[in-house]
């Protein structure tokens, strides 16, 4: 484990822990307007259930670097896409990147790498976002990768506590209404993850009930022309970006920055140095990112900070060995796992 990555349990007392994981307080009843909107999904202000999870997998699952505790600056908590750990998305680039800038940061590793429930999945983050502000008294600024950038939001959605934990959400290529191209990679059966990511997926329809953002949190979708993955993504209506709600959006594709930008999908995630620099502004400033702030002299870059480009080639190469074999060996099912009974109103 590197030294700067610590288990969270050493930055906060158990106690604090425990609190932390308990509902939010109460909020404001559901009202007539969302009545005649399809599924009686939960009402934005319903609070969110107790976590199923047990609270020793939830903490085993989040590690920080060690200026977490009492820290200067918003915390970037990383998380990481379907078929992914912390280590295979982020270390390599993220993590060295944020390692010079003295940036305090966590990373949260989800359940069979991002394979099964992404309900299951958003518990996780829901305990992360709340320990994390917990542990440094600070908000917390949410960095994802794909489904690293859907499952955060789910977890804003269905418990309201954690939304005024949030002050960054920096989303790189997410799903964030599913994908057309997973839904021929599910034709004939995918994992369940994968399911969810289905273009309008029951689990994307949900997630985006109501209103797509929160106030008090700033949006930023950073998305590519030529990801192959997660389509259409062809402009500022694509599966990515996002509209409506009470926060602040920026939805930016890499060509708008750099017109000749061939970033697919999993480059945007780990190594694209626009992506990188729109992130970067996005959490170096108030509000959501600003492409115009982005210097010219990105386009003419290869790697972000933290890439070393000696061992790029070869670990590049384990990493996209290691995403194709977690999608042809884990376990596939033919539907989406069912929706939890808090996604919709309760009586």
């Amino acid at each position: 484990m590197n030294e700067r990555r610590l288990p969270i349990h050493k930055l906060i007392r158990s106690t604090v822990v425990a609190a932390t994981t308990a509902v939010a307080l109460a909020f404001a009843p559901v009202t007539a307007a969302f009545a005649d909107q399809g599924p009686l999904y939960a009402p934005v202000d319903q609070p969110g259930p107790a976590l199923s999870v047990p609270q020793n997998l939830l903490g085993a699952s989040l590690e920080c670097s060690a200026n977490v505790s009492g820290a200067s600056r918003d915390v970037v908590l990383l998380i990481p896409g379907t078929t992914l750990t912390p280590e295979t998305n982020f270390d390599g680039n993220w993590f060295q990147a944020l390692d010079k800038l003295n940036w305090p940061y966590c990373s949260v590793t989800l359940p069979e790498n991002a394979m099964n429930d992404i309900q299951v999945s958003a518990e996780y983050i829901v305990n992360a976002i709340r320990q994390v502000n917990a542990a440094s008294g600070r908000k917390v600024d949410l960095l994802g990768f794909s489904q690293g950038g859907l499952a955060p939001r789910f977890a804003l959605r269905f418990w309201p506590d954690t939304r005024a934990m949030v002050d960054d959400y920096v989303a790189l290529g997410a799903t964030n209404h599913g994908s057309l191209t997973v839904d021929g990679m599910c034709a004939a059966g995918c994992a369940p993850a994968l399911q969810q990511q289905r273009l309008n997926s029951a689990f994307t329809q949900a997630t985006n009930s109501y209103q797509e953002t929160f106030a008090g949190i700033s949006y930023t979708d950073i998305y590519s022309h030529t990801d192959q993955f997660v389509t259409p993504n062809l402009n500022d209506s694509g599966t990515t970006s996002m509209h409506g709600g009470g926060g602040s959006i920026t939805n930016v594709a890499l060509q708008d920055v750099c017109p000749l930008n061939a970033a697919d999908h999993l480059a945007t995630g780990t190594y694209d140095p626009v992506a990188y620099a729109l992130a970067i502004d996005a959490l170096s400033h108030d509000g959501p990112a600003d492409p115009d702030r982005v210097p010219a002299s990105t386009c003419t870059k290869l790697f972000m900070p933290g890439v070393d480009p000696m061992t790029f080639p070869g670990k590049y190469v384990d990493l996209w060995n290691n995403v194709l074999a977690q999608l042809v060996a884990y376990p596939h099912v033919g539907t989406e796992p069912a929706l939890k009974p808090y996604v919709y109103a309760q009586p």
